[in-house]
């Protein structure tokens, strides 16, 4: 959809059960360094995944927002990422906190204009609720508002092997518009790292939702 000029490119971040949380947090720290507005929500599930991969526990109902931005998992080399100013429980002018279960938040409403959803990582049970349309917390009832409004809707899968029902319901968000991104990524941009596994991912994220980013080279990209 057109972004308006009276406002910067708003998008939705939305972190569930699924592994994947470093996914999340480098495509946090992408966002912050471009001029969008976020609005982040996380599911308990996806708490308890931070937790587990980032060795980070939050309060989902006063969470450490700059903790979560600026976490760098142990096995990076990647030096830590510095936040300008403090984001506190509720975030600033460019960044929002939303609860799961707060369905009065902006959010919720195809009324309230955003640009993008990503759900990274996105669980089977969030994706199965996406795709019955039937929303049990605000991450589900916000893409839902995305894909009725006909916005961008990304979600990122990270589960092996797949159910033929996961299958079944990945085909059908995908025939309704939403695009499936798993996160499967590529060895072809001259992998040194782990970090750079996580950047091809969070690379092409951005790419869907329209955020200029240099995370990788490439594909025969000339200088």
């Amino acid at each position: 959809m057109a972004n308006s000029s009276e406002r910067p490119r708003r998008i939705v971040v939305a972190i569930t059960g699924a592994s994947g949380a470093p996914y999340a947090v480098k495509l946090l720290q992408a966002l912050r360094r471009s001029d969008v507005e976020v609005h982040l929500t996380i599911s308990p599930s996806g708490a308890a995944v931070i937790a587990q991969e980032l060795d980070l526990q939050l309060n989902l109902r006063r969470p450490d927002l700059d903790s979560l931005i600026t976490c760098v998992p142990k096995w990076s080399s990647e030096p830590a990422f510095e936040l300008e100013g403090s984001l506190g429980e509720k975030g600033d002018e460019r960044f929002f906190y939303h609860q799961h279960d707060d369905y009065m938040t902006p959010i919720a409403s195809g009324s309230f204009v955003t640009d993008a959803m990503v759900v990274c990582p996105c669980s089977g049970s969030t994706l199965s609720g996406i795709a019955r349309a039937a929303a049990s917390n605000l991450i589900q009832r916000a893409a839902e508002v995305h894909m009725k409004e006909q916005r961008k809707l990304v979600l990122v899968p990270r589960e092996t092997p797949m159910s033929v029902l996961q299958i079944e319901n990945m085909h059908r968000l995908a025939a309704a518009g939403a695009v499936m991104l798993p996160a499967m990524p590529g060895w072809y941009h001259d992998v040194q790292r782990l970090e750079d596994l996580v950047d091809f991912i969070v690379a092409r994220i951005l790419d869907q939702i329209g955020v200029d980013n240099a995370l990788i080279s490439r594909w025969k990209e000339t200088s």
